[in-house]
């Protein structure tokens, strides 16, 4: 199945950034049933027996078998992405949905931060101004009035940087490696590593059982796997073709606004001024971060909300 327009492609990326806004509502709701690491354990198995068919059917993927050059890394980024999710969704539980979609945009301006830090790679005036926009607009976003910062805001903060340090520690390895076998990989090892997570921290009988009485239960778990995972992969990954990548940059922009439309239409939050102020500098960092250099494709991809890896090592094939 192929994308044959600019325009379709546009609709179909928009749609994902809907999706992965949408996640945060439902993921919310289910950890209220279902606790966190057990929830993860079903939500990326979902999602790595989702991503099977497309290593199957993938001419680049077909024929591809696991290997020590292909499952350590596997393991070691899905390591980072159980980092990730575990951080940001136990934040949930403490903070605001709309706090933890845009809290979460920080991870753009931070990559290339992460990749000074660890790979003494250069970083462009842009990108500080992005990490200086994003800063004052957390500040604004979860501060605000009060003066303080919760510990929900804190841990998703913590998500963001494991975010970051995913898109670059995966723009390193990923380039030699196939990207499907190695996205599925990742979400059958955060799906193992919750497990192990879930046995250890958490009570599992009854309560556990009884989460998936509750339909929201399997309706988040199916969503994130199916939609907000293999069809956000091959989405990002057909319409990059199409797309220039700052076009594709900009729409992945959208998506924690997306998620605060969610989060005031479902659960009726609302931003404040001083949160709206907030927003809209972190908005503004994650374009600065994006858009400073049209050329190459976005920060932001899949990664940000289901483990895939980050497309920054798959060229771009438009001509004009």
């Amino acid at each position: 199945m192929t994308i044959s327009s600019p325009v379709k492609a546009v609709w179909l990326l928009i749609f994902v950034c809907m999706i992965w806004g949408l996640m945060f509502v439902l993921v919310d709701q289910t950890i209220e049933h279902l606790p966190v690491h057990s929830f993860h354990a079903f939500r990326f198995g979902i999602a790595a027996l989702c991503l099977l068919p497309l290593w199957k059917l993938d001419p680049e993927a077909k024929g591809v078998r696991l290997s020590k050059d292909l499952l350590l890394p596997g393991l070691g980024l899905g390591l980072i992405m159980f980092t990730c999710f575990a951080t940001q969704t136990l934040g949930m539980q403490h903070t605001t949905v709309s706090n933890t979609g845009f809290i979460t945009g920080l991870c753009v301006p931070l990559v290339p931060i992460i990749g000074l830090l660890l790979f003494r790679a250069k970083v462009k005036a842009a990108a500080w101004l992005g990490v200086l926009c994003t800063t004052v607009g957390i500040y604004f976003l979860t501060v605000g009035d009060s003066l303080t910062f919760n510990r929900g805001d804190s841990l998703v903060l913590i998500a963001a940087v494991f975010f970051a340090l995913h898109i670059v520690v995966t723009g390193r390895v990923a380039p030699n490696l196939p990207l499907i076998p190695l996205c599925t990989i990742q979400m059958a090892a955060v799906s193992l590593y919750s497990a192990i997570a879930a046995v250890v921290s958490e009570p599992i009988g009854e309560n556990t059982l009884a989460a998936f009485q509750h339909p929201i239960v399997w309706i988040t778990i199916i969503t994130s796997g199916v939609l907000a995972t293999a069809l956000a992969f091959w989405a990002q990954t057909a319409s990059q073709r199409l797309l220039e990548p700052y076009k594709v940059g900009l729409i992945f922009a959208t998506e924690p606004l997306f998620t605060h439309v969610a989060a005031a239409l479902i659960l009726g939050e609302r931003l404040g001024g001083a949160g709206w102020l907030g927003a809209g500098l972190i908005i503004g960092g994650m374009l600065v971060a994006e858009l400073s250099d049209r050329r190459h494709p976005p920060k932001m991809s899949a990664a940000d909300m289901n483990a895939a890896p980050d497309f920054s090592a798959q060229p771009n094939t438009r001509n004009d």
